[in-house]
């Protein structure tokens, strides 16, 4: 079945290429001919694949999404974008794909360091990209790297210079604005040796079906500090599939905070690889409600001496939502004096709800420490007494205590403004009565 609607993507390839970014680039040519192949032989991955044993993906296959066109942007609602929009942030804006010079805010970037789409990056940059793209991953990894390498039609490249430290963060948003489209778009992100940036992409989408692909590529630097911030807000009929892929240089700070609220079906990869004495923080949150499918895909490359890696993921499931956590850590025999613990929490609020956990320790070096946990449970009744015995009412404690559950990732967040958008968007999934937005 796969290889079936997958040659059909492949018929349609053709009408499309004129549409895609780098028509006089010979290596990224090569590279989506390639992609195409991969992908026509592959198809999207099934159950069979063992990483994606939890999540069935045939509901895309059934579809075949047709590439988006531009829109004008007088077609957007601008108070609807603003309301997603930083103020205090240089703004790249992404409308169904295509890079939006209009809404977009970069002025005043230090000179060290560009914010390009990366259809332009192509032009003026090609040589420099050509050592990033399908670098940090590749096309064997799963299908919808491949589909996204060959079919991506805009997306964005930062270069932040060797001890450029920004003084505000970078917001990507990906707007969607069209029904049963195919958005692909890819990002490359490098911070030379030194440099310190924070950057955040915001996925977000009116009503409707559609198809939302993307794929960032993360080279940090020695000694470099990057905190990458990811809020999904999709439609409720939409599927979202987005991965991030790291490359850590020695003394390399990367932190990703991971938060996957919309979507009919989501899945998200976050996959690092850290070098000696590097550090890597992964923290999440996923919360789903009616039938929603959130599945996070994490992968922990230990691959030199004294790393040290910390991963926390919350999940608050309510209806018939499914949340699926999978983490990997590996150690490889020379990564030594490797520090890594993993944690997953899930909170049920209803007997049909569903939590998967599958957390892996591969160690293949005999010097470390690692550990890790999951609970997957319900609401503790013993809480829920000790609140009504205070004199707050049983539906009461039980909506404070979700909140306080979920509160926990969402302070992490240390941007204000970002902070805020992320609780307005868990406290409009779960009821609010008892939790006062002015104590927040």
């Amino acid at each position: 079945m796969a290889a079936i609607i997958a040659s059909r993507y492949a018929v349609e390839y053709p009408n499309i290429t004129k549409e895609l970014c780098g028509q006089t680039v010979s290596w990224l040519q090569q590279q989506r001919t390639e992609a195409v192949a991969k992908f026509a032989e592959q198809g999207f991955p099934t159950l069979h694949d063992e990483d994606w044993r939890y999540t069935n993906v045939s509901a895309i296959e059934k579809k075949l999404f047709t590439s988006a066109l531009k829109i004008p942007t007088s077609q957007i609602d601008r108070n609807w974008l603003k309301s997603y929009q930083l103020k205090d942030a240089w703004s790249v804006v992404l409308i169904d794909g295509h890079f939006s010079s209009e809404l977009s805010e970069l002025g005043g970037l230090p000179e060290k360091v560009f914010v390009k789409s990366m259809a332009n990056a192509l032009e003026t940059h090609p040589e420099l990209l050509e050592n990033y793209v399908n670098k940090a991953v590749n096309d064997n990894e799963h299908g919808f790297i491949a589909f996204n390498t060959a079919w991506f039609t805009d997306g964005l490249f930062v270069h932040v210079g060797a001890k450029q430290c920004l003084a505000k963060p970078i917001q990507v948003l990906h707007i969607v604005t069209q029904q049963d489209v195919l958005i692909a778009t890819r990002t490359v992100i490098v911070l030379e040796q030194m440099a310190e940036a924070k950057i955040i992409e915001t996925f977000v989408g009116m009503d409707g079906a559609y198809l939302s692909s993307t794929v960032s590529e993360v080279f940090v630097g020695q000694n470099a500090d990057l905190t990458l911030y990811k809020t999904q807000f999709e439609s409720e009929k939409a599927y979202h599939f987005s991965g991030s892929y790291v490359k850590q240089e020695q003394d390399a700070r990367f932190t990703h905070h991971n938060y996957a609220f919309g979507g009919l079906l989501a899945r998200s990869d976050i996959h690092t690889d850290l070098g000696q004495a590097s550090e890597c923080e992964l923290n999440g949150l996923y919360l789903g409600i009616k039938r929603q499918h959130i599945d996070s895909h994490t992968r922990i490359n230990h691959l030199k001496p004294h790393g040290i890696s910390r991963e926390l993921y919350k999940g608050v499931l309510d209806d018939r939502a499914k949340g699926v956590f999978q983490a990997r850590v590996i150690v490889a025999e020379d990564a030594q004096k490797t520090d890594s613990q993993m944690n997953n929490r899930n909170l049920l609020l209803s007997s049909d709800a569903e939590a998967d956990s599958k957390p892996q320790l591969e160690i293949y070096a005999d010097d470390v420490k690692c550990g890790h946990g999951v609970t997957v449970g319900q609401l503790d009744d013993k809480s829920i007494f000790y609140l009504q015995s205070r004199c707050v009412d049983e539906e009461t404690a039980r909506n404070i205590l979700t909140f306080a559950f979920a509160n926990e990732m969402v302070d992490k967040i240390k941007i204000k403004e970002l902070h805020d958008i992320v609780l307005e968007q868990v406290l409009s999934r779960f009821p609010q009565e008892g939790v006062n937005k002015e104590w927040l």
